[in-house]
């Protein structure tokens, strides 16, 4: 998700000064990283429907399916903290454009077996296990990035911003896309995706500006971790959010990783219905990401965020009580517009309360909680599938998730001022000069 040309740009200014363009506007660096995330998200959305319709074709197992959802999540679990480490130690748009040239070799690599007709499950799980760790660094860099670029007084409307161009490139777009070129030869997605990952590292190494944080001295990559550790373990707020979106994540997981099999078995969806259910699913994000700062400016950050999860977790009960097509697949679109708006609110909050020079490591440390569960959630829903049945877990899961839902409103009230206080801070730096 980056972006940007070089050129004959004003200097670097401090990381906490303000400018003129961003007083104004979310400013030039923003716009060029909004556009060029759109490549990137472009090709994760045709991953999204292209990976799992690959291992439903290879078996229709619901615990082999929703594996293969759990090993691309797994590098949440065991990588996402020495790679917020790392994030906080180099060039977060070095390290972006190296993330996505490494998707774009296993692709490419994917792209091959495929067309050869060596796809095998154990590949297709080893593939997803390198492209999660490459998302790991990709997605932290590119969450850290953000506060420099527009403030934390703009958070919120460039999260949205970029949660609009997401959701049509993830879903709208990419996902049924993926899904088409999919039925027409299985190779194609993938050579696609490969392409585009490779012209969207391109494009974010031509982003001016410096995009890592002064160090006063040399430390060990285990002591920078242990500082952002304690930082979050000692943050009453977000130590909490981070157990309760965790708890949240986990439960969701259950119902994502069979909706593929729920889609086809239950709704009974072709290949290529599944991916237009997506496209529609993606206008329901596109919809929630725009309307995620209004959502919050009309009914406060807490009740906003509250209802934006219980909405998520409602529909997903919904669905499995109710598995009709056209209910099955509006109620999939709304559940998706709750969870884009709720996306938007959290990831702004936590970006406007950890310190810049800490954001990477605090944000591994949380993320691997929130994302390191959705494995487990996964395998639990695909288990779980085999023995009461796909609608059964989708209930399970939309129910269990309504209560976490009110338990995170209680949370966010109690810590409405702090919240609002650290949005108040508003600091930015220009990233349109040249990286000294």
């Amino acid at each position: 998700m980056t972006t940007l040309s070089a050129g004959s740009e004003p200097p670097t200014r401090p990381l906490n000064e303000p400018t003129a363009a961003l007083r104004s506007g979310l400013g030039r660096p923003f716009w060029r990283l909004f556009t060029s995330s759109g490549i990137s998200n472009l090709s994760d959305g045709m991953l999204q429907a292209a990976l799992p319709l690959l291992a439903a074709s290879l078996t229709r197992d619901p615990l082999a399916v929703s594996a293969m959802a759990s090993l691309a999540f797994l590098p949440w679990l065991l990588f996402a903290i020495p790679a917020g480490a790392l994030i906080d130690r180099v060039n977060r748009r070095t390290a972006m454009a190296a993330a996505n040239t490494v998707r774009a070799a296993v692709l490419a690599g994917m792209a091959v077996a495929t067309a050869t007709g060596a796809a095998t499950l154990s590949l297709l799980y080893a593939a997803a296990v390198v492209l999660g760790c490459a998302e790991v660094v990709y997605d932290n860099a590119a969450r850290a990035i953000l506060p420099a670029v527009v403030g934390k007084g703009r958070l919120e409307r460039g999260n949205s911003l970029l949660a609009t161009a997401e959701s049509v490139g993830n879903i709208f777009l990419g996902a049924p896309i993926g899904a088409w070129l999919f039925a027409i030869a299985v190779s194609i997605p993938f050579w696609s995706n490969a392409v585009a990952y490779l012209v969207s590292a391109g494009l974010v190494l031509t982003l001016a500006g410096r995009f890592h944080t002064p160090r006063e001295a040399p430390t060990r990559m285990r002591t920078d971790i242990a500082a952002g550790l304690r930082w979050l373990m000692h943050h009453r707020l977000l130590r909490t959010l981070m157990v309760t979106t965790g708890t949240s994540g986990v439960l969701h997981s259950m119902a994502s990783g069979i909706m593929v099999l729920f889609a086809l078995e239950n709704l009974h969806l072709t290949e290529r219905g599944f991916g237009i259910a997506l496209a529609i699913a993606g206008a329901g994000a596109v919809i929630g990401s725009i309307l995620s700062p209004r959502i919050s400016a009309l009914f406060g950050r807490p009740l906003a965020m509250g209802l934006c999860e219980a909405v998520a977790a409602v529909t997903t009960l919904l669905i499995g009580a109710f598995p009709q097509q056209v209910l099955g697949v509006a109620l999939y679109a709304v559940s998706a517009a709750a969870v884009t708006a709720f996306n938007v609110q959290i990831v702004s909050v936590r970006q406007a309360i950890i310190p810049e020079h800490l954001f990477g490591r605090v944000q591994g440390v949380y993320r691997t909680v929130i994302w390191g569960g959705i494995p487990l959630g996964a395998l639990a829903g695909g288990a779980l599938g085999g023995v009461i049945g796909l609608p059964a877990v989708l209930m399970i899961s939309g129910g269990s998730a309504t209560v976490v839902a009110l338990i995170t409103y209680t949370v966010l009230r109690r810590h409405r001022a702090e919240i609002d206080a650290a949005f108040a801070i508003d600091t930015a730096f220009e990233g349109d000069g040249p990286e000294t």
